[in-house]
């Protein structure tokens, strides 16, 4: 599993999107953004998080540590919001810990055109594991030290949301449309090349260990948390054998322009080496 931490100061919420996260201060001094299990979303989003984002940094993406936080009801007494109180109230228990990078900016679309094949790579991540959230509105990525990181990972693996339908779902194409990388991502025969092998079973099913059991278990059609596991595997492992069916053609007429570019954006997305 995942290591775990125990929260001993709830900082801030991040007033983002519908699931609330929030930076929480651990007892090893680390700070992470918390994601809970008694948001909207749910405890497969945190699954997702755990197996979409364990499965980016063995592809060779940067993905910030993930941990386990152990959250104190007591925390939620000490809350003056009482939205943020009633989640953190029901939140007890096992969460999801983001490693907080201080700093850090938003990837911003507008002003830095992207590598090619840093760009196919990501693109061809994100239809693998079918993340709707990595739009030019919305990218998801953060440049932190001259690197960037993606995070949010939680609105892939679309089809734990519907089991009984789940061998149906996974082969469905990815709608690359919205996605802010395709007017950058010309190399996308040459990253499946590069990544597909790499997802092997073994690799599959050492991510899915990561998932605390409690988070799989009493899933409906399901004995225990060991068989929601193997299917996780044996779908994505599905998905893997027949990219033609889900893989965007980004030969097929343009997506989408470029958008406008700068002479001064950073060599890691394609800008002049200084």
């Amino acid at each position: 599993m995942l290591p775990q931490v125990t929260a001993t100061r709830y900082v801030a919420p991040l007033r983002e999107g519908g699931s609330l996260p929030g930076i929480v201060e651990a007892d090893d001094l680390g700070t992470y953004v918390m994601k809970f299990t008694g948001a909207g979303q749910g405890r497969k989003a945190l699954v997702a998080e755990i197996v979409a984002g364990e499965l980016a940094r063995r592809l060779g993406f940067r993905v910030p540590d993930l941990k386990i936080i152990d959250l104190d009801p007591a925390i939620a007494r000490h809350e003056p919001d009482p939205d943020v109180q009633d989640l953190l109230k029901a939140s007890t228990g096992w969460n999801l810990g983001v490693d907080f990078l201080p700093r850090s900016l938003g990837y911003d679309p507008l002003g830095w055109t992207a590598d090619a094949g840093f760009a196919s790579r990501l693109l061809w991540l994100d239809a693998f594991i079918g993340n709707v959230d990595r739009s030019w509105r919305n990218p998801n990525l953060l440049v932190w030290h001259g690197d960037v990181w993606l995070i949010d990972h939680g609105a892939g693996l679309y089809f734990h949301h519907a089991w009984a339908n789940a061998a149906k779902l996974i082969l469905r194409p990815y709608d690359v449309d919205d996605h802010v990388m395709v007017p950058y991502a010309t190399r996308l025969a040459e990253a499946e090349r590069s990544l597909l092998p790499l997802v092997t079973k073994e690799l599959l099913r050492e991510i899915t260990a990561l998932v605390p059991d409690r988070w799989l278990e009493g899933e409906p059609g399901f004995d225990d948390a060991s068989a929601v596991r193997d299917a996780y595997v044996d779908l994505l492992l599905t998905r893997a054998g027949d990219p033609r069916a889900w893989l965007p053609d980004l030969t097929a007429g343009s997506r989408r322009p470029a958008p406008r570019t700068t002479d001064n954006r950073p060599s890691w997305l394609g800008g002049p080496v200084q």
